[in-house]
């Protein structure tokens, strides 16, 4: 029995699987495959850094039993230390921007976390943003501040893991890599291994309109970050852990387009993902339709889409924003309620 199962749910983390996109991207000569980080437990590309950088912290004696876990997330990082707190019984607090979903904010206190809500406004180094009160409450907190904005553990991790599981899943037949960039660790990681083993393969970084991220890799200067949706893509500055050596290039993607694309992803190709997915596929597009020469284009998918019901699946907060949504929500509503004819029965 002990060969078939796991020691923990830590042990199910990685090889998620890769599938080839059969609709979207029909316009463009590329094939385009998806990794589908969504099946990870914690449901996010981030389980994987977030048990990495504790095993790492609790090796070199930073993270002592039972102490107390600390850190500055959108959400999904928060998940995924979640699952190693609860398994070696840590007490979370977790720091967000007060525009993360509801989704995320249950899931984390479901999980038995502390979340605390900053301004989204505030710029990273102002005593109220997400990251310098992370800070604060460890020091105060007596805690340990994972910070996977500048824990090298956080790439690290995508360099011993999630790279060499790449090339055992495709050999390295492909040509080019897109994958978001947040904390940078993703793209960080997994680029300098493909980088040091198959040279050919480019690397690609994914942007939301209004982070500073692709304008900072061209000029090398970081301009005053724009107000955006996108959660888990881009940002207000650059963390230490972003190498922009490993990088060929960036894709710009703004919210409409990139949530437009998550809906397509469900309703073409049954895959229920995460806004920051759909940046990263219409990324994959805008890529080959601008270099004709890559014919196989591998798109890191970062999310489940259930952390995101009340937002991008939801016709009322897209209509708020002013988003169009191709997504057929409510589409037999006024049929069914025609056909409800008893009092005590309704539609909800």
């Amino acid at each position: 029995m002990n060969s078939l199962t796991n020691a923990s749910i830590l042990d199910t983390i990685g090889n998620t699987p890769i599938v080839k996109l059969q609709h979207i991207g029909s316009e463009v000569n590329a094939e385009i495959y998806a990794k589908l980080e969504g099946f990870n437990p914690g449901g996010s590309i981030k389980d994987r850094p977030a048990v990495y950088m504790c095993q790492q912290a609790a090796k070199q004696g930073l993270l002592k039993p039972g102490g107390v876990i600390v850190e500055s997330t959108s959400g999904n990082t928060g998940i995924g230390l979640c699952l190693y707190a609860n398994v070696h019984q840590h007490p979370c607090i977790f720091v967000m921007t007060d525009k993360q979903s509801q989704e995320k904010i249950r899931r984390l206190q479901s999980l038995g976390a502390s979340v605390v809500l900053c301004p989204s406004n505030a710029p990273i180094d102002s005593p109220i943003s997400y990251y310098s009160v992370a800070q604060r409450l460890a020091r105060e907190l007596g805690g340990l501040h994972i910070n996977q904005y500048q824990n090298q553990a956080n790439p690290d991790c995508h360099y011993h893991q999630t790279g060499p599981e790449i090339i055992r899943q495709t050999q390295g037949e492909f040509d080019a890599l897109v994958a978001g960039v947040g904390t940078g660790g993703t793209i960080s990681g997994i680029g300098r291994y493909l980088k040091e083993h198959y040279p050919h393969i480019k690397i690609f970084g994914v942007d939301c309109q209004g982070s500073v991220f692709s304008h900072y890799y061209h000029t090398g200067q970081i301009r005053q970050a724009k107000t955006f949706l996108m959660e888990g893509l881009g940002g207000c500055w650059i963390p230490p852990v972003f190498d922009k050596n490993v990088v060929n290039g960036f894709e710009v993607v703004n919210d409409k387009n990139a949530f437009a694309m998550t809906q397509q992803l469900l309703i073409q190709e049954g895959i229920y993902a995460g806004g920051s997915s759909g940046g990263a596929i219409t990324a994959a597009i805008q890529l080959a339709q601008r270099c004709p020469e890559l014919t196989r284009i591998l798109a890191i998918l970062p999310d489940s889409g259930d952390r995101y019901a009340s937002r991008i699946y939801h016709p009322q907060w897209m209509n708020k924003h002013q988003l169009a949504t191709p997504f057929p929500v409510n589409a037999y509503n006024s049929k069914i309620i025609a056909c409800l004819d008893h009092k005590d029965v309704r539609l909800a």
